[in-house]
């Protein structure tokens, strides 16, 4: 008798296990293509606190298992490997809020879902970039807001609500490479292609004006499904042209740039996920006295959402 194939002993430990994979949409397809869930860092984390099964294995960065386990503080939460950081969660910590809140005293802090527990817990209320908007304009309208860690995404939240928001020099390392000169070359060669671009991007302020629609990873994953253009290009982590290509088989995506390859979020394999699987490794569990108040800004946010 053959061994069972890697995705065979990955869907039989899952029964064992009692286990659901959720994966980013930045992930590797062959990873994409095993999760029982794919979508951003906020339909993860809901998704697991819908799910009955007890072990959660996030496949994307290490602070996606942190909100998956903050949210889910009864159930197992995994992760195939503990280096998986995030360059935009590590350019803030909780020492460099705390003295940025000292400069500007009673102003509200709002952080990006991209940062760490600690950070999470010294502030007011999270968000994502698909609800950023939403959450900037629920505050009082005459309050002074800290937005952290992206400053692109930030930049654009100010655009669109012309609120009193102080920005924290951070970027995403991936984001930050997808530039404006190669985009407007690919406009040139697809005159019909609709151009999706995610907020975070290095090329956000310069185009914000040019791209047809600024949205989340889900959102572009939504528009492409719903427009009748048959062309696109995709200013985002390139992960995300394997679930556009496999949804949208009669339509063409092109990369805003080839280079947009985030290596964190590649270091989940099969292999990875399997061993994740077969020795219950690595366990995520935030201490309950951060816990406590970075679940309360999660919390804020997901009754807005």
């Amino acid at each position: 008798m053959s061994c069972p194939s890697l995705t065979q002993r990955i869907s039989q430990l899952k029964k064992e296990r009692n286990a659901v994979i959720v994966a980013h949409n930045y992930q590797a397809g062959e990873v994409q293509d095993v999760a029982d869930f794919l979508g951003d860092s906020l339909a993860m984390s809901k998704y697991a606190v819908n799910s009955q099964a007890q072990v959660i294995v996030v496949c994307g960065v290490h602070f996606m298992a942190e909100s998956t386990s903050l949210l889910n503080p009864d159930k197992t939460v995994l992760v195939p490997d503990l280096s998986a950081g995030c360059s935009l969660a590590e350019s803030i910590n909780a020492e460099q809020l705390k003295q940025w809140k000292t400069e500007h005293p009673g102003a509200a802090v709002v952080s990006y879902i991209n940062t760490t527990a600690e950070v999470k817990a010294q502030s007011d209320i999270c968000c994502t970039s698909s609800n950023a908007v939403r959450v900037v304009e629920s505050l009082p309208p005459d309050q002074e807001i800290l937005f952290l860690p992206d400053m692109f995404l930030g930049n654009w939240v100010r655009a669109q609500t012309l609120r009193d928001i102080k920005l924290w020099n951070g970027s995403c390392h991936t984001h930050v490479r997808i530039r404006p000169e190669p985009i407007l070359e690919l406009k040139k060669l697809h005159p019909n292609a609709e151009f999706l671009m995610h907020p975070e991007c290095g090329c956000s302020t310069a185009l914000m004006h040019t791209a047809d629609h600024i949205l989340s990873t889900d959102g572009i994953l939504k528009r492409a499904r719903a427009s009748e253009s048959k062309e696109f290009i995709i200013g985002t982590e390139n992960g995300i042209l394997h679930r556009l290509e496999k949804e949208n088989p009669q339509k063409k995506f092109y990369p805003a740039t080839q280079g947009a390859t985030c290596e964190f979020m590649k270091k989940n394999t099969l292999e990875k996920l399997l061993w994740s699987l077969e020795d219950m490794q690595y366990p995520v569990r935030v201490p309950e006295t951060i816990a406590v108040k970075a679940r309360a800004a999660l919390e804020r946010m997901m009754r807005l959402s």
